[in-house]
């Protein structure tokens, strides 16, 4: 059985990567918010951050990769929130 450490960085990375994948399959569902962000050209923007988060999540829910997966996740928000920022400009 997994220990607490294990599981519930995993299970972080699972639903960071699901919410990726979401992205691709219903990105209608994700325009509102992309678009404060990616005003322009949000539906591209809306399939690459799930891509981004697929790949993220992924990486954060494997122990191997656990770390870079971390320091991917803190460049992203990093990145999103420079955009909303420059977005509002």
């Amino acid at each position: 059985m997994p220990n607490q450490t294990t599981s519930v960085p995993r299970a972080a990375g699972v639903v960071v990567a699901a919410t990726g994948l979401a992205h691709l399959v219903v990105p209608r569902a994700f325009h509102a918010i992309t678009a404060s962000a990616f005003p322009k050209d949000t539906t591209t923007w809306t399939k690459r951050n799930g891509v981004t988060e697929a790949v993220v999540g992924t990486a954060i829910a494997i122990p191997a990769t656990r770390k870079a997966g971390l320091v991917a996740l803190g460049a992203y928000v990093a990145f999103l929130g420079s955009r909303i920022v420059l977005a509002r400009r």
